[in-house]
């Protein structure tokens, strides 16, 4: 998430210098790779890049690739293949033993102006959005259809059949919340949704919050402090912050959205505070609820809330992984960590110790 705030960002800033611009996006990939389908860069004719496509063996050539799109202004698919065999010809010892297919685009037409608007805008709203890029058909031109979130479409795609198919898709997608690669009507597509940033709410301005609050911008996320002390709650300790808000903790701002896309930490250091919080928010099925503290003060504070057992399977206490943290740096990566491993489904063991493929639960 935060790789593609980024590419928006350096976007909005190359257009008004008036450099010229392409993107490459992984649109498929087969066997082990670093990047999945979704990864992107950006590239200009004066050598800026951002965002990357693998750990780096890639990068190089495709910018090379790109100076051409950007030359010609016509988009073009280039294949890598990294298997072993392939491996010795390139000499880089990379070894990943998969192929990658990236998509070159210039962005300096109306076309490239409207998808990297419609990728802004996708991040603006709650909901996913639904970007189908045509990557493999020699006869159309006009590569991509967008589906917003409000489930308006847009596309210069001018075979209605065609359209029609790929807007199926694209609600379909946008309905589960996961991309995927087609094959039909002489055309290959990514049908890729764009979510938008994980909103995190955290109850407490304390000093161990700070860290979390870096940490979660690091990775793109829209992060909300909250507390009802002024002298805490301040821009000037959580510079990185979305939004920071001074409430009394009994009756929320409306403006605070809590619902199953909200990931909240409690860490108020207050028992009271702490009970009243999780009275309010413990039976909305939030996307993440972890409080910090003992194990025996969160069941006595379960305790106090009727009928808790129902909700207790959404409560993440004490809040997150085993790796051994003290200090609030290792603190706020242990809770970080399983925020990220929670909304991905995954168990957040070892990975020399997991038996399927590491990107197996992963779109693409």
């Amino acid at each position: 998430m935060k790789e593609l705030q980024d590419i928006i960002k350096t976007y909005n800033k190359l257009k008004k210098s008036g450099e010229t611009i392409a993107l490459a996006t992984v649109v498929r990939v087969a066997g082990s790779t670093y990047r999945r389908p979704g990864a992107r860069m950006l590239m200009s004719t004066k050598g800026e890049i951002i965002g990357s496509l693998s750990g780096g063996c890639l990068e190089g050539d495709v910018f090379e690739q790109a100076q051409e799109v950007m030359n010609c202004q016509k988009s073009r698919l280039v294949s890598y293949d990294t298997t072993s065999e392939a491996d010795i010809l390139w000499g880089s010892g990379m070894g990943c033993q998969g192929i990658v297919d990236i998509f070159i685009e210039p962005l300096l037409s109306d076309n490239g102006k409207i998808l990297m608007s419609f990728l802004a805008d996708c991040l603006q709203h709650r909901e996913p959005g639904v970007l189908v890029t045509i990557f493999k058909n020699q006869a159309i031109e006009n590569h991509h259809l967008m589906l917003s979130p409000n489930e308006n479409f847009t596309t210069k795609i001018t075979d209605s059949s065609l359209v029609k198919l790929l807007l199926n898709h694209s609600k379909n997608a946008q309905k589960s919340g996961k991309s995927f690669h087609i094959s039909t009507h002489n055309i290959e597509a990514f049908v890729e949704v764009i979510h938008p940033p994980l909103s995190l709410i955290i109850f407490g301005a304390g000093h161990d919050a700070i860290p979390i609050v870096y940490f979660a911008k690091q990775l793109g996320w829209s992060v909300t402090v909250l507390d009802r002390r002024p002298d805490y709650a301040t821009s000037t300790r959580f510079p990185e912050a979305d939004t920071i808000i001074i409430s009394e903790y009994e009756k929320l701002p409306k403006s605070i959205i809590l619902d199953k896309k909200t990931v909240v930490v409690i860490m108020t250091h207050n028992y009271l505070y702490d009970l009243t919080i999780l009275k309010t928010i413990l039976p909305l099925h939030l996307g993440y609820l972890g409080i910090l503290g003992p194990r025996r003060r969160t069941e006595k504070l379960l305790g106090e809330i009727p009928e808790y057992e129902q909700y207790k399977k959404d409560l993440y206490a004490p809040v997150g992984l085993d790796i051994g943290a003290d200090n609030p740096q290792e603190i706020a990566l242990a809770i970080i960590a399983e925020i990220q491993a929670v909304i991905n489904n995954r168990s957040a063991g070892f990975l020399c110790d997991r038996h399927l493929p590491i990107h197996y639960d992963n779109n693409g």
